[in-house]
């Protein structure tokens, strides 16, 4: 079964694959070194503000140090990666930045979906959200605080939760096939069972049914107690996930009726930066019939 939560059909394909932890002392085959050198560029781009030291990046990778330096200076050399003189942290290159906006057109949802969330803010008076999907994990690429004094700090931007946890985020798994949704619990078991123990598959399962019922997902306060959230998914033209809008309040304000209010306001904001994304994807070529 496949979610009638997007606005537009298809199916989903894309998946991402994560890299074994553990160092090796037998020389990496070149897929193993493409997909470490891919991971160390990663945790380089979550360090980009403040720059990843040789340290994080070898803890945070399970590799080795001569291989973690000897794959920086790889990156380094295809500028991808930068590394300051004076205090040796890494940072993304000039590369990484041409690549990024080389792939705005399909992936720049924050460009696409800010002034949505300022007005979601400015209407609700609550908090507003642009989710994105990153394999199975969603990330917070934008906050937007409305004018309610009181206010839920349980998503900040460039938070990520497993696929599933939260508003948004389980607006994206709802949208996904049914096939998918058990790829994505699998591929999270075990985080789910460390860091949110009394919120199980099957109760995740639960919500990806009512969610699809309701057409939005309502979060009733399932990873800080009072803080409550809605969200819908945000499609492409083909039918895959670009990400979500959600709004977070206190419990009191999204009783009903207030949550269907909520919800039809997400709804015609997703609308149009559907239109929007659509506008921006490449359309394939079609030939001419002879």
């Amino acid at each position: 079964m496949r979610s009638s939560l997007c606005l537009s059909p298809g199916i989903l394909t894309q998946e991402v694959h994560i890299m074994n932890g553990g160092d090796q002392a037998t020389p990496a085959s070149g897929s193993q070194a493409v997909d470490r050198a891919l991971a160390l560029l990663q945790i380089t781009g979550r360090a980009a503000g403040r720059g990843a030291s040789l340290s994080e990046l070898i803890e945070a990778s399970g590799l080795g140090k001569p291989t973690v330096r000897r794959l920086m200076l790889a990156l380094i050399r295809r500028g991808l990666v930068e590394q300051d003189s004076a205090s040796r942290l890494y940072f993304l290159g000039e590369e990484s930045y041409l690549l990024g906006t080389l792939a705005t057109p399909r992936h720049g949802l924050l460009e696409i979906a800010a002034d949505a969330a300022v007005r979601l803010a400015e209407v609700s008076g609550d908090t507003a959200f642009v989710n994105m999907r990153r394999g199975s994990a969603a990330v917070c690429l934008h906050r937007e605080d409305g004018a309610y004094p009181i206010r839920t700090h349980a998503l900040e931007t460039g938070a990520q939760h497993p696929l599933g946890v939260g508003a948004g985020s389980l607006a994206m798994l709802s949208a996904l096939p049914d096939a998918e949704v058990e790829i994505v619990l699998k591929d999270n078991a075990e985080r789910m069972a460390s860091d949110y123990p009394d919120y199980d598959a099957d109760l995740l399962r639960s919500d990806v049914a009512r969610t699809r019922e309701r057409g939005f997902a309502l979060n009733p306060g399932r990873i800080v107690p009072g803080s409550w959230g809605i969200g819908v998914a945000l499609c492409r033209p083909d039918g895959s996930i670009a990400g979500a809008m959600s709004i977070a309040a206190i419990e009191s304000r999204m009783l009903p009726p207030r949550d269907g209010e909520l919800a039809e306001l997400l709804k015609r904001e997703a609308r149009e930066i559907e239109i929007r994304l659509a506008r921006r994807m490449p359309q394939p070529v079609l030939e001419e019939d002879e």
